[in-house]
């Protein structure tokens, strides 16, 4: 079956070209729009692949709405929370809006490997020959009811030599190459795009919630050396792994902050209003020795509104702890399953709003990881306080994706010649003017 991917692909942004980026993050708790400036800077030693400096002009944010497990429910209440985080941002920036890169959480996102080679005859690579074996390996895949969201080359060998980074200009009988394919539910990422473009927005390109989380929060030597990242969203649980200076696996677990809150409501029988609210002021994963002694005001659903309960603080942590164990305990057996426990195993970056609940970390520390820290945007220029904090992670990585986007695989439109003897010189320049100015 042919490489055909569904949603918009983005080329790089030129290093030394300035731009006007908007994204939105649509998660199943909030709706974030960012409108920011990206200009030329020196790359950065410390954050991988920077090539730009981000200054972010406006912000808008609203509770999400027709959002589930990080899928579109209700088209008209998603576009109309979509709009108004939009109008908030446009206001704030002075900047009116025609496209967004968006996120994609839901849609049970996978990754899959598949590889190729072809031959040289000791011929020396260019790059036709590199981009034929990405063919062949994008080829070898089957996506039937899947979007594909993201495809980059993880590695080359050259005549049975891994570990090559770039072939280009070597000698050689025989090239291979391994190609990462993340993909989610088609119906899923067309729901998304079916939304914005209702806003009157083109949708520039679709990125996986744990890419995007890690463009914004790992360091360099946390991508080459290898990290987990868990994204604790309200919807979904998902997971980035990097290795190598990229991405290499992404996964979700439909259980998220949401059913942390339900546990609250049931446990306690009070609103989920209230069970939100408990959890963010109170909630705890770990005990501690004075919760039997504190406690706390619930108001139970029937009761009348002058009146209320008291429970001990404790009552509330052994609600909560079951349900964050159950996440940590699938993340760490998906990890194994898919053969990147040993990464996790090297440092395991914890984002999303859930990883704020108290004691998240020391739990992860004790089930998944020894070695777990809490993730926060880095090297942002522009973000209010209130945006600093692990649940604005992807929103943020959002506005890093264009400038990584060029590692990634992107096939000939429908319509194009694959050889390069239809590709002639007017049309070579012209694609080089578009891409560079």
């Amino acid at each position: 079956m042919t490489f055909r991917p569904l949603t918009p692909r983005m080329r790089q942004l030129p290093p030394k070209k300035s731009a006007v980026l908007s994204v939105l993050d649509v998660g199943a708790s909030k709706v974030v729009s960012l409108i920011a400036r990206l200009t030329p800077t020196s790359p950065s030693e410390a954050l991988p692949d920077r090539t730009h400096r981000c200054r972010v002009l406006g912000i808008g944010h609203q509770r999400s709405r027709g959002v589930k497990a990080g899928a579109i429910v209700d088209l008209d209440a998603a576009e109309s929370a979509i709009r108004l985080a939009i109008d908030a941002a446009e206001r704030m920036s002075g900047v009116e809006v025609d496209s967004v890169v968006v996120n994609m959480s839901g849609g049970r996102l996978s990754s899959q490997l598949f590889d190729a080679k072809i031959a040289l005859r000791g011929k020396a690579v260019g790059r036709s020959e590199i981009h034929r074996v990405l063919e062949a390996a994008s080829a070898a895949g089957s996506y039937a009811g899947r979007a594909v969201l993201h495809a980059a080359p993880t590695g080359f060998w050259l005549d049975g030599a891994a570990g090559v980074r770039d072939p280009n200009g070597m000698i050689g009988d025989e090239l291979g190459a391994e190609m990462h394919v993340a993909t989610c539910d088609a119906a899923a990422a067309r729901n998304l795009m079916l939304a914005i473009e209702r806003c009157h927005l083109s949708v520039a390109a679709m990125v996986a919630t744990p890419y995007a989380a890690g463009l914004s929060t790992l360091v360099d030597d946390e991508v080459e050396m290898g990290a987990a990242l868990v994204d604790f969203g309200a919807g979904t649980t998902s997971i980035g792994v990097f290795a190598g200076g990229r991405i290499v696996h992404v996964d979700a677990i439909a259980v998220g902050g949401a059913h942390v809150t339900m546990d609250v409501a049931r446990g306690l029988s009070v609103s989920l209003a209230d069970a939100e609210r408990l959890k963010t002021l109170y909630g705890a994963c770990i005990a501690s020795p004075s919760d039997e002694r504190d406690s706390i005001a619930v108001q139970r659903v029937g009761d009348d509104m002058d009146h209320s309960s008291h429970v001990p603080k404790s009552e509330l942590v052994r609600i909560i702890r079951p349900r964050v164990e159950e996440i940590l305990e699938m993340t760490r057996d998906r990890l194994k399953a898919a053969g990147h426990g040993i990464h996790a195993g090297r440092r395991l970056v914890l984002t999303g709003g859930g990883c704020q609940l108290t004691g998240l970390p020391e739990l992860a520390r004790a089930i998944v990881s020894p070695q777990a820290r809490i993730g926060r945007p880095l090297g942002v220029e522009g973000l209010p306080e209130s945006a600093k904090s692990p649940a604005f992670a992807a929103a943020v990585g959002l506005m890093i994706y264009p400038q990584v986007a060029g590692i990634e695989h992107f096939e000939p439109r429908r319509g194009d010649r694959a050889s390069s003897g239809d590709d002639g010189y007017v049309s070579r320049v012209g694609r080089w003017l578009k891409e560079s100015f």
